[in-house]
């Protein structure tokens, strides 16, 4: 922002090395216009790779260079990695704010899929005081039957519980089965518990969820199976851990979820293509990637797919989670380390990548860039008429140096 208000009052070409958060998520349309406006644009840029250096204790930061000028006449300058790790440049006739080769359309949160996908939601929030919500250990203190543990009794997971293993359980009781549940007192108590915290809150909301101590603010579940996706996970994994749970377990609202959503919508969110998305138009948490449903998921261009491409995918997700089972119980932490992962589950994965980027190209993508390019233009078509292009269009000329 120094630069560019410099640059208004002497034509000035800058360069900086940044952390690639500036070119990712909510921080672009909050900087990149306004940089913009001041009259200066990206001139040369290089996308995201690690900045390592001597240091004792190296951080390893992720990195990008951006290079700025006054000058429109300049040409313009992607520098990139290609699958081997080798450095390309190609020549464009405009750099976005998220440094692909393109026209400069900035993403905003959207409360319906641009491709007609489904609805994914938070999970359901408590709002309980600790009281609907048990460790195993916890649980077992109830003291309940076992009929009554299946009746009242439900596994629960968030990120942690997803991702780690961590097992934790709550209270699940419907309106028709509160008065049975009542007849047990270690159940009741809870209830009073719930009540007598959600009537003490400053918040009138939280007031009025009082009347119903015994659930969730949300009681929302899925009647065969839940596609839940953790709201946060490492930026080390090479895609994102979306799993599969049955219809007796239900997701809190530290994760995302899909209910008795189809399987082929598991490879979409398992997938290459849609981890480099989401870690461009969602940004990160720290060095984690940060999801959202309404940024990541409901702007995620997919073209229409036929029968034969839902099936094919189905079966890639299918294959993923099979691979999964195989080494059980190793958790989604153990089987997405970066330097553990087994080779049958990379290799799920590798077929997976395989059949959904021949559906959008007829082949793999080249690196992530190109994947980046060929969803934002496919975003923009898919939205044409319903958002405008940000800072204007400009023409784009693919060369390679």
């Amino acid at each position: 922002m120094k630069a560019a208000a410099y640059a208004q009052a002497t034509p000035t070409d800058s360069a900086f090395v940044s952390t690639n958060s500036i070119c990712q998520g909510r921080i672009v349309p909050i900087l990149w216009p306004e940089i913009f406006k001041r009259g200066s644009h990206i001139r040369f840029a290089h996308t995201s790779f690690k900045w390592t250096n001597l240091a004792a204790h190296n951080a390893g930061v992720t990195v990008a260079i951006v290079g700025l000028s006054t000058d429109a006449s300049k040409k313009r300058q992607l520098y990139d990695l290609d699958r081997d790790g080798e450095t390309t440049m190609r020549e464009a006739t405009n750099i976005t704010l998220y440094l692909t080769v393109g026209e400069n359309v900035v993403l905003e949160g959207q409360r319906k899929s641009v491709s007609g996908l489904p609805d994914m939601s938070f999970g359901n929030m408590p709002v309980d005081g600790g009281n609907l919500l048990f460790s195993a250990d916890d649980a077992a203190s109830l003291g309940l039957s076992k009929q009554d543990e299946e009746t009242f009794l439900r596994r629960i997971y968030g990120s942690a519980e997803f991702i780690r293993g961590v097992v934790r359980k709550c209270l699940w009781i419907p309106e028709e089965k509160l008065p049975q549940a009542l007849h047990i007192a270690s159940i009741r108590a809870r209830v009073d518990g719930v009540r007598e915290m959600r009537l003490k809150s400053k918040d009138a909301g939280t007031n009025e969820m009082a009347s119903r101590g015994h659930q969730f603010r949300e009681m929302y579940h899925g009647e065969k199976h839940t596609l839940i996706l953790p709201g946060v996970s490492s930026e080390g994994r090479e895609y994102l851990p979306v799993g599969l749970i049955d219809n007796h377990s239900v997701v809190s609202n530290l994760a995302f979820a899909l209910y008795d959503a189809p399987l082929w919508k598991l490879a979409i969110i398992a997938s290459r293509l849609h981890l480099v998305w989401i870690a461009t138009v969602c940004g990160k948490l720290k060095t984690d990637f940060r999801y959202s449903n309404t940024l990541g998921w409901n702007t995620f261009p997919v073209p229409t797919l036929t029968d034969k491409n839902k099936a094919d995918l189905t079966r890639c997700a299918e294959d993923i989670l099979l691979s999964r089972e195989h080494h059980f119980p190793a958790t989604i932490a153990d089987l997405y380390h970066p330097e553990n992962m087994p080779a049958d589950l990379r290799a799920a994965h590798e077929r997976n990548d395989e059949v959904l980027e021949r559906i959008y190209i007829g082949r793999r993508f080249r690196n992530d860039t190109e994947r980046l390019e060929k969803l934002f233009d496919l975003y923009t078509k898919m939205t044409a008429g319903a958002a405008k292009p940000a800072l204007g269009k400009r023409a784009v000329k693919r060369t390679t140096a």
